[in-house]
């Protein structure tokens, strides 16, 4: 009787009875603790037969015994479940599914369709042991509950905690289109500073410029930020000798300036000519006379996470011809303030070239595709070179990726339209129709 005394003792732990080799084994420990009693005491048949209705109805009782109940799935769009996990103790008749040896004195577990050693049965994840009900199953792979959300329950890169579930057990995030940056939906509208630049959220324990505009720049765009009209001449430079190589060069000097964000609306507002993308304008090709208020120069970042001493200084437009200057948005990168700049030097060649005002579509589409030519010849110089950095490469693709992936009518469709009429018949032969019919070629 002791060998099935302790079976029962087992059975308190929480054994489950789930195939036919279980009660296989306990018809063996009756028959042999009834055998070994029989030996032992020399019982009367009635005594025996007593003896056994007790016994059947002690074991009936302990067979009502359940497995623990599953979890809810964690994350419905993976296989994750906590599977049933049981406690005994051996009859000596089982192998153990993870050292493949047999289970011959104390406990085993129960769980995944096999029994364990107790020391067998480890964590996917940090290969420790799993010894209770709190773990979860990810495929065939047993987690600790916790080993599991550290490595697989998405974060948010921006305040770096565990992206909540919602009540059906969904995990609800964002996940930005270039940067691959997962956040949780809140942070749109908490006030979480975003790059102006990059279009990134700044995580809570990095800093952020505050430009003097009210704009939000990370500490990488800023790196390459071009804070003021005297340091964009080199770059203007460079633009004007990549219109020259595409045999487009402009004989008339147009003033280059580098603006605040007001000051850049208040002339797109006196500006008679010309078409806007909104929700923000960076660059603006000017035809009227004005007064405009320009950025000189300024260090890129002072005390704390502001932009100090602005340098703001009048600056009179006359007008000498159709074009009386270009205006950029300050403390943007070089990459984006250069990609801005060659779209508005575009708008300043067509206008000087003489070509009739063109319908929006084409003009944007033109516009952005020689921008969109730059950034590419750039992104090939910067690989050549290789002594800009990789996020500045980076940056350069997503530059390029934003010109590219425009839904809007006028920026984004012209631009499709335009490419491809550039890439099948060249820039020139496409101008050359564009200046006859006002429109792309087929």
């Amino acid at each position: 009787m002791d060998w099935l005394s302790r079976i029962f003792e087992g059975s308190n732990r929480g054994v489950s009875w789930d195939s036919r080799s279980d009660f296989e084994d306990f018809d063996r420990a009756i028959a042999m603790s009834l055998a070994e009693g029989r030996r032992r005491h020399g019982f009367s048949d009635d005594f025996l037969r007593k003896e056994d209705e007790r016994l059947a109805k002690a074991l009936h009782g302990r067979l009502k015994l359940e497995p623990s109940p599953w979890n809810r799935n964690m994350n419905r769009n993976a296989n994750v479940h906590q599977p049933p996990m049981s406690i005994s103790h051996s009859t000596g008749y089982r192998k153990c599914a993870g050292c493949n040896n047999v289970i011959s004195h104390g406990q085993y577990l129960r769980c995944m369709g096999a029994v364990w050693h107790p020391e067998c049965l480890k964590c996917h994840a940090c290969n420790l042991p799993i010894s209770d009900n709190e773990f979860l199953l990810s495929g065939n792979y047993p987690y600790h509950k916790s080993c599991y959300r550290e490595n697989h329950h998405p974060r948010c890169d921006v305040c770096r905690q565990f992206i909540r579930t919602d009540a059906a057990g969904f995990v609800e995030y964002k996940v930005h289109p270039f940067w691959a940056q997962k956040y949780c939906p809140r942070h749109e509208r908490d006030g979480t500073p975003r790059c102006c630049s990059c279009d990134r959220f700044e995580p809570k324990e990095i800093q952020y410029a505050a430009l003097n505009d009210g704009r939000k720049l990370c500490l990488e765009c800023l790196d390459s930020a071009i804070m003021g009209t005297s340091d964009c001449q080199p770059l203007y430079h460079d633009i004007q000798q990549f219109f020259a190589s595409m045999n487009m060069k402009l004989e008339q000097k147009i003033p280059l300036l580098l603006v605040e964000r007001q000051a850049l609306n208040e002339a797109m507002d006196g500006e008679t000519n010309g078409h806007y993308h909104m929700p923000e304008t960076r660059g603006l090709c000017l035809s009227e006379e004005q007064v405009v208020s320009t950025v000189s120069r300024q260090p890129r970042i002072g005390m704390g996470n502001r932009v100090p001493n602005t340098r703001i200084e009048p600056y009179q437009l006359t007008r000498h011809a159709e074009v009386t200057a270009i205006l950029i948005l300050y403390g943007l990168p070089r990459l984006l303030t250069g990609s801005i700049l060659a779209h508005e030097m575009m708008h300043a060649w067509l206008r000087l070239k003489g070509y009739p005002t063109l319908r929006p579509d084409v003009e944007e589409g033109i516009c952005q595709t020689v921008a969109h030519m730059w950034l590419t010849a750039e992104i090939a110089l910067l690989s050549r070179q290789g002594r800009r950095s990789p996020f500045e490469k980076k940056l350069a693709d997503f530059f390029k990726q934003q010109i590219e992936s425009d839904m809007s009518p006028v920026y984004g469709n012209g631009f499709r339209a335009g490419n491809r009429a550039v890439l099948k018949y060249g820039l020139q032969k496409t101008l050359y129709h564009i200046r006859s019919t006002g429109s792309f070629p087929n």
